[in-house]
């Protein structure tokens, strides 16, 4: 989308940048952090309320396992 954007404006400026694939690959990537970042928190607070208790820890299992109770599992998505 923003390499057709940079045509229309015949690679004036800034627009040039986007001609370059390397550019283009870094705005992808900072664009999917950003995204993720933003909606990231969002999605796992949804993923709380849907499964309730969220992951089950034995009792009987290693003390270091006891940080995991709570965490949302894909399971069921």
């Amino acid at each position: 989308m923003l390499y057709l954007i940079a045509e229309w404006m015949n690679y004036e400026g800034l627009a040039n940048l986007f001609r370059y694939q390397s550019f283009r690959s870094g705005a992808a990537l900072m664009t999917a952090l950003i995204i993720g970042l933003l909606i990231g928190p969002k999605f796992i607070n949804m993923l709380r309320v849907r499964q309730g208790k969220g992951q089950p820890i034995r009792e009987d299992g290693p003390q270091s396992h006891l940080a995991k109770r709570g965490t949302p599992t894909m399971g069921g998505l």
